[in-house]
């Protein structure tokens, strides 16, 4: 096992890396920006290194920085947590020739996945369903257009970079098509650098279900079944459920297997995601593989019993998983609210300082956060302030427990959207399950008429 865990991260995920490494013996390095000093996870690290000013580019971007304090602070491993550089294939393989272990997939799985037209190609190698579309880039309009009278409109044109719905623009009809091509290249280009694009069948009301995954060293790969995580507000994920009501057994062990072959098939190793459409009629496409722990692998902890960081860290060290496929249960329901620093109306960022902090209690209630009493909410970072998740027996058990635990929930100086989470948990649609990837549009503000015509559904939510 290692001795020594440098956190390439900040606020709740570096806090949930600290804990996990401190139940395994392990001693923690937290790296911080000027403006982090004070955060919890620099608090209850071991170590902290400053590696520079607040904003990301400077600091928790900045590789050698980052490599300088691994090295400065005898660190063996790097936990990257999500976001930032978790997936930067380039930041794992300094890592895997500086002699530290990087804590999650291999440079090469991170360079595979992270490009979408060559995740199709090893998904189409390991026979899992795909969208109907182009098999790779698309290099002018007028062969998108061949191919969307192929498949049939409505269809979706995607970046090969892309994530978040950056360079995504969904086309009901052929007269849209050729100027909707030429915008979302040009936004792909801005975003990642790459023009390509790519063009796939849309479906109207799918639901966005993804497989838990893991392997070892040790040739070993098993699925953790899935996650509801239809609930988007702009591509981005705002609720997820553990497991989805939607998918019997029967669907998990297909979709399941098939995420396992596809792992098996690119020598995937550590947690990944495998995320899918599912059609209204049942079918199920691959969208992409993410290759880091998830914001909401807690819910799939909490109807697993299994600590997901800690199976990382095992798993790194060259330690065999520790369950099999049969071993894994599914018990129980649980949904995880993401909590935002953000206006529950308009959704705009309202960072500052928390003058009265309650966390809820009781059980089958669990709060990972980063924020205290007088804590200040930074304008230079995302702003998630809390992942609030509940346990029950039934879905319904949940919904119940989660309405309590956010009516406790007090965070004072900030506006959040706890109120939002409220109107949605008592939503008829939403309790009766009747969800789908559009199905927050009706509680947006109305988007500027540049992007109403063509904003497309999630792809790389996150």
């Amino acid at each position: 096992m290692f001795k020594k865990v440098l956190i390439a991260n900040r606020g709740e995920i570096a806090l949930r890396v600290v804990r996990a490494c401190r139940d395994l013996g392990i001693r923690t390095v937290a790296v911080h920006s000027t403006a982090d000093r004070n955060s919890l996870h620099v608090r209850f690290a071991d170590e902290s290194i400053c590696i520079g000013p607040p904003a990301a580019r400077d600091s928790y971007l900045n590789i050698p920085a980052i490599m300088s304090a691994a090295h400065l602070t005898g660190a063996d491993a790097v936990h990257p947590g999500y976001g930032f550089l978790s997936e930067n294939a380039r930041f794992a393989e300094i890592c895997e020739r500086s002699g530290i272990q990087f804590i999650g997939p291999t440079s090469e799985s991170i360079a595979l996945m992270g490009n979408k037209v060559a995740a199709k190609r090893a998904a189409a190698a390991a026979k899992v369903p795909l969208v109907p579309g182009s098999p790779g880039p698309v290099s002018s309009a007028e062969e998108a257009e061949a191919i969307a009278e192929h498949v049939g409109y409505p269809v979706l044109l995607k970046a090969s970079a892309g994530g978040g719905g950056k360079g995504m623009k969904v086309v009901r009809e052929r007269s849209e098509l050729r100027a909707a091509f030429q915008v979302a290249r040009g936004e792909a280009l801005a975003a990642f650098g790459d023009g390509s694009m790519y063009l796939e069948k849309y479906f109207v009301r799918p639901r966005h279900v993804e497989i838990q995954v893991f392997a070892d060293h040790h040739g070993k790969v098993v699925h953790l079944g899935e996650r509801e995580c239809s609930m988007q507000r702009r591509h981005q994920k705002v609720l997820e459920e553990a497991p989805s009501v939607s998918v019997d057994k029967g669907l998990r062990d297909r979709m399941g297997a098939a995420a396992i072959e596809l792992c098996r098939n690119v020598g995937y190793r550590n947690a990944g995601t495998v995320e899918f459409l599912l059609a209204p009629d049942g079918g199920f496409y691959f969208i992409e593989m993410n290759t880091r722990i998830q914001v909401e692998h807690a819910v799939t902890e909490a109807v697993t019993g299994l600590d997901l960081v800690q199976m990382q860290l095992r798993v790194a060290a060259g330690e065999k998983l520790p369950v099999s496929q049969r071993d894994v249960r599914i018990h129980g329901h649980a949904i995880e609210c993401r909590v935002n620093a953000e206006d529950p109306i308009r959704f705009s960022p309202s960072p500052g300082r928390i003058v009265g902090y309650h966390e809820p209690g009781g059980f089958g209630v669990r709060v990972d956060s980063f924020v205290h009493d007088q804590a200040h909410v930074l304008p230079h970072y995302d702003s998630l302030v809390a992942k609030l998740v509940v346990w029950g027996e039934t879905r319904e058990e949940a919904i119940r427990r989660m309405r309590r635990a956010l009516h406790e929930y007090v965070i004072e100086g900030i506006q959040t959207t706890i109120p939002f989470h409220l109107r949605l948990l008592s939503d008829p649609e939403y309790v009766a399950n009747q969800v789908h990837t559009r199905f927050l549009d009706k509680y947006l503000p109305a988007p500027a008429p540049a992007d109403s015509a063509v904003s497309g559904p999630p792809g790389g939510a996150r």
